[in-house]
């Protein structure tokens, strides 16, 4: 992995590329899964679950612009018991209406754009706000962008994850080895 900004001078800066060059990486792994794909296979459900490729891609963009809005503007509270939370949830990994894999790789695209430009703009990763209500975070928590970055390098490395399973499942395609 390489910097992708101007040279960095001071320790928070070589954190920050470094953070932004891991993320680019899993996005990167992420999207190998649907090299030489069309719709009709990007879409297609290879196991019991909803999850597909695009709709993982979907997910994970959808994911990481809530986290970037996180950090510049604090916490949405969301009810996470209410039924229209959980469909919200579940058609993140859905392509709904007019949307295409086509679409949702260039959204995907522009949304890596905007947050390392973002992410470059911050003065340091310190800026924090307290996590949102929600039975997986600790009450009271407060997460800095550091720890932002740290969830989305998670959160999409998990999802290549299931990604490499349902290629694999799909056509026999192994994209990690």
């Amino acid at each position: 992995m390489t910097a992708t900004s101007t040279e960095t001078t001071g320790r928070v800066d070589v954190e920050r590329e470094a953070l932004l060059d891991f993320l680019a990486a899993q996005r990167e792994f992420l999207l190998t899964t649907l090299k030489g794909l069309d719709q009709e296979q990007a879409t297609t459900r290879t196991t019991k679950s909803v999850l597909h490729l695009a709709g993982l891609v979907k997910h994970v963009n959808g994911a990481e612009r809530g986290w970037i809005r996180f950090i510049e503007e604090g916490p949405v509270e969301v009810d996470y018991e209410a039924q229209e939370t959980y469909d919200f949830h579940e058609n993140t990994f859905r392509l709904l209406g007019d949307e295409t894999l086509e679409g949702v790789l260039a959204d995907y695209a522009a949304t890596a754009e905007n947050t390392e430009k973002y992410v470059r703009s911050l003065p340091d990763l310190e800026i924090s706000h307290k996590l949102p209500a929600a039975p997986w975070f600790p009450e009271g928590a407060e997460w800095t962008a550091r720890d932002v970055l740290l969830h989305m390098i998670r959160e999409t490395a998990q999802h290549c994850g299931h990604a490499d399973i349902i290629r694999e499942s799909l056509d026999g395609q192994k994209t990690m080895g």
